[in-house]
């Protein structure tokens, strides 16, 4: 029970020397103990809170780098209202005082057209009463860094400027704090563009070398990249025939700190036994017949490069013998010379071999497959990312309609149905080729289904589609491979049910239910 003499009629509570004198000197102590300042910025809030009889209590941020000001701490606040409460400069309560530097009282939030209440926070008290809401500018140096707020029940003998002064002798000693979680999140903020530019930047170079695809596992495989791009390291890019492993390799040498040196490219499969040492090495003259001069060889053109060695599951014995040296050692000798040559090269190989089988068989070496798998890259097949085929298409529409004068406006939804039905062996090197072929074919200006080649044909697009029930279509589908198989017995029905995989008795059944003659193929 209070008594007259200790009360207070400005603040409807106890006298300053009782109350707030220890509420400050309890909040400076605990600034000046703090090792954590997000948990004792908490602590100090709630603090406040009981000392006002407040319902909530908060601090926003101004982030000087896009004028944003959102709530940072709070006390009797959720994380969805934190996340809701966003003002610019000058919008709402909040926004005025960051805009103007004064406190803003509003008496009845309910009556106070100015009042945004982003938080959805609710107007009135359970008891249907008013609610005040104070409003102070934190501030160093006359600077603003943000705000502290209050949200209290509504109370006429309250004098709410009273409670606007302590609240800015408490923003004061807090401001330090504040200043320094908005250096933090402002810096995280920058990083944070920082990196979205960067990978806007490597998105533009990627697609510099031809890279299409926007699909789940092109992502992944972007990602990759721009992780081994910028290192050394020996990378090992797997993967079938056609996918582009070139066009990985390429990506790889121009996103690295090389990309001002030369890209080498070797097909090792596409060289003669008797000449690729020579060609990655180089030779002496007079090393062997015909060598009449000096010759450099692949790994000495790519010095401060990088060599892409493609189809390197095919190189020779010997000469794997050579590369896992330069390899580990990062020298080698030209064919014919004693002079040993430094390697200042970036290894990027390929290969759509099983390279594990070919070790198994002895046709690799497997010293060689670990100096090389250093980090592998595979590359999923066209059929594994589908959805990257409209893109592909009319990239390659744009490439022949400028390296064949064609003048290709666009693919039919019929046309582009039967690309995504497609299960492409060859992956995107077929792909690439249906659309030359397409465009080729045109006569109208648009790619239509009856322009691409007969094995993309559905029954659909040729009028061959099956007609009729499931089970009837089931019987004719059984009764042919029947016929076909007892052509290929000659008639012998015990074969016939063995190919098949049935038993001797449900092949009777079905030569009689299909009314099919054994006879008739017998010679």
């Amino acid at each position: 029970m209070r008594t007259t003499e200790n009360f207070c009629d400005r603040t409807g509570r106890n006298c300053y020397g009782n109350t707030e004198l220890p509420m400050l000197f309890e909040i400076s102590c605990m600034l000046n103990k703090t090792s954590n300042i997000k948990q004792d910025l908490d602590k100090v809030l709630n603090l406040v809170a009981q000392y006002l009889s407040a319902d909530r209590v908060f601090i926003t941020i101004l982030n000087r780098e896009n004028s944003n000001i959102f709530i940072e701490r709070g006390y009797g606040i959720s994380d969805e209202a934190k996340a809701r409460g966003i003002y610019r400069i000058g919008e709402g309560a909040i926004g005025r005082v960051v805009k103007s530097g004064e406190p803003v009282i509003i008496p009845k939030i309910l009556k106070d057209t100015t009042y945004l209440n982003k938080t959805k926070s609710r107007l009135l008290t359970s008891d249907r009463k008013h609610i005040s809401f104070v409003c102070v500018p934190v501030k160093v140096e006359e600077e603003i860094s943000g705000t502290l707020s209050a949200d209290l029940e509504y109370d006429e003998k309250k004098n709410l400027e009273e409670h606007a002064r302590i609240l800015t002798i408490i923003g004061g000693m807090i401001a330090q704090y504040v200043r320094a979680r908005q250096d933090r999140l402002e810096e995280v903020e920058r990083l944070r563009e920082e990196n979205i530019s960067l990978q806007q930047e490597l998105k533009i170079k990627l697609k510099s070398t031809n890279m299409i695809g926007n699909s789940g596992r092109m992502q992944e495989l972007y990602k990759l990249i721009e992780r081994v791009a910028a290192t050394n390291a020996t990378v090992l890019i797997r993967g079938e025939s056609g996918v582009g492993k070139e066009l990985i390799a390429d990506a790889i040498h121009y996103n690295s700190p090389r990309a001002d040196n030369p890209i080498i490219k070797v097909n090792c499969s596409a060289l003669p036994e008797s000449l690729i040492e020579s060609e990655l090495f180089g030779h002496e003259k007079g090393a062997f017949t015909g060598a009449e001069r000096l010759h450099k060889g692949r790994f000495e053109l790519a010095e401060g490069g990088t060599i892409f060695l493609d189809e390197i599951g095919d190189l020779p014995a010997q000469t794997q013998v050579k590369i896992l040296r330069t390899l580990q050692e990062k020298e080698f000798e030209r064919v014919g010379g004693s002079t040993t040559l430094k390697a200042n090269v970036r290894v990027v190989a390929a290969t759509n071999r099983n390279l594990e089988e070919a070790i198994n068989k002895g046709d690799f070496r497997e010293d060689l497959f670990y100096r090389l798998n250093v980090f592998p890259v595979y590359v999923p097949p066209l059929r594994e990312r589908i959805n990257d085929i409209p893109a592909l298409v009319d990239h390659f529409i744009q490439k022949c309609n400028k390296e064949n004068f064609t003048d290709i406006k666009r693919i039919s939804s019929s046309a582009i149905d039967m690309l995504m039905v497609y299960h492409w062996p060859g992956n995107i090197r077929e792909l690439e080729n249906c659309v030359e072929r397409a465009c080729i074919m045109s006569v109208d200006g648009v790619i239509r289904a009856n322009n691409l080649p007969p094995t993309l044909q559905t029954a659909t697009s040729s009028g061959t589609e099956m007609k009729g029930t499931l089970n009837a279509i089931l019987d004719r589908v059984e009764k042919q491979m029947i016929v076909e198989t007892m052509l290929q017995t000659r008639g012998n029905m015990v074969k016939a049910a063995d190919q098949l995989g049935i038993t001797e008795r449900i092949m009777g059944l079905r030569i009689k239910k299909f009314q099919i003659d054994p006879k008739r193929f017998k010679l």
